[in-house]
């Protein structure tokens, strides 16, 4: 796979369903489970594939996902792995953005030919999910596909939010319908008698697709004018190549927004996590940082994910997921949240000096309730702070804070004085 496979994952355009999480870091880079980056699921499945030269594509916000990447994905002098950034730039053949996933690859295809490949493996930077991607790949070729979109089967409700396909005897694809509001009935397909037992009928593009190589070139060369693979390339390519689907039936979410972000965290506290983070053979890389182990002092934890270096004094956390270097303080609880963290630790000196002026420390402060939120990283939340999302909460964008769907979000770096109430 290494030889004959070659990784490009879409960092995706400004994010802004994931808005305020988005505000001052491209969606790769934003942190989920305490302490992974979203762009480290793909890259970790590709790594744990056996795929090691991999290309992230970027052009908002990219500073921070640079910075990860630069921090993280070091190889040996002596292997040709490696996972590089390739942000939109201004050439003398286009002076835009990206208009789209496949005009992003055709921008940066003067780098990605350079490079020795038989497949390039297209992921999007903002999913959950475990997949071996050599199998996909190996059925790519037994089945002499051109193209191989990986197909996941949903429910009819589902049906109406992703591109749905048709698939003959052979998993060839014949037809597709994007996001289909009516007819549904028509397009439910043979996806296996333990699919068909859970109502999941329809099969939908994942996201995920191989190429081969000389043929993405002509594609994208002959068609300058479609800039989109899910809504414009693929569905003409249908008609015209051999297109296979390849159906995976394990956990697989799209983080597209607030509520799924949320979901997906917070799931990751159940008693058997639909995505297991326990298993060696699917581990996840991430940053590797010399941090202490946590710290809890006086607390009742009930499925609850604490990542390295927390200092908890809390007297409750339950159904929460707290992220790196993540301080709460006395007689304060937390339920059904997602704390980020922070990025450094406040010094005694600093404390001290913060505590004299009145000042909120990073972090959460005494006697606080945080219910049905997220808190961004690097946030100073003072004593008796109270934050009940719910949806009793009207949508709408603060200084400090938004809402969406009823949860809390506290933007990166906000300070919440000592009793506010949100």
């Amino acid at each position: 796979m290494t030889d004959k496979v070659l990784g490009v994952i879409l960092g995706g355009g400004q994010g802004s369903r994931l808005s305020p999480l988005t505000q001052t870091r491209s969606k790769p880079a934003v942190p989920i489970a305490g302490k992974y980056r979203l762009v480290d699921i793909p890259i970790s499945n590709c790594l744990n594939s056996g795929i090691h030269r991999m290309f992230v594509l970027t052009q908002f916000n990219s500073a921070s996902l640079n910075k990860h990447i630069k921090n993280t994905y070091h190889f040996s002098h002596f292997s040709t792995a490696f996972v590089d950034i390739l942000a939109a730039e201004q050439t003398v053949q286009n002076a835009g953005w990206f208009q789209g996933t496949a005009d992003a690859v055709r921008q940066c295809m003067h780098h990605i030919v350079s490079h020795e490949f038989d497949y390039i493996l297209i992921l999007s930077g903002d999913q959950l999910y475990q997949m071996d991607f050599k199998d996909m790949i190996e059925k790519h070729i037994e089945a002499k596909a051109e193209i191989t979109i990986a197909t996941i089967p949903v429910t009819a409700k589902d049906a109406t939010d992703f591109g749905i396909l048709k698939a003959d005897e052979e998993n060839m694809i014949t037809s597709f319908t994007e996001k289909p509001k009516v007819g549904l009935d028509a397009w439910v397909s043979d996806t296996g008698a333990e699919m068909q037992a859970e109502g999941r009928n329809f099969l939908a593009s994942m996201g995920i697709y191989v190429f081969n190589r000389e043929y993405l070139i002509n594609i994208l060369n002959e068609n300058e004018d479609e800039k989109d693979f899910g809504k414009e390339i693929l569905p003409r390519a249908i008609n015209e190549s051999r297109v296979l689907s390849y159906q995976y039936e394990g956990y697989w979410t799209d983080i597209g927004n607030i509520s799924s972000f949320f979901e997906a965290n917070l799931g990751l506290t159940d008693e058997i996590p639909k995505f297991n983070m326990f298993d060696s053979n699917h581990t996840i890389f991430t940053r590797a940082r010399m941090l202490p182990p946590s710290k809890i002092s006086g607390t009742t934890l009930e499925k609850a994910i604490i990542a390295e270096g927390c200092i908890v004094q809390a007297s409750r956390i339950e159904h929460a997921v707290l992220g790196i270097r993540a301080r709460i303080g006395k007689d304060t609880v937390v339920t059904n949240a997602y704390v980020m963290g922070s990025d450094r630790y406040q010094t005694l000196e600093e404390i001290q000096s913060e505590t004299e002026k009145g000042n909120a420390l990073i972090g959460i402060g005494d006697r606080c309730y945080i219910n049905n939120a997220i808190i961004d990283k690097n946030c100073r939340i003072g004593n008796d702070v109270k934050i009940n999302g719910g949806p009793h909460l009207e949508d709408g964008d603060h200084e400090l804070y938004a809402v969406k769907d009823g949860i809390v979000v506290v933007k990166k770096g906000a300070v919440l004085p000592s009793g506010s109430v949100i």
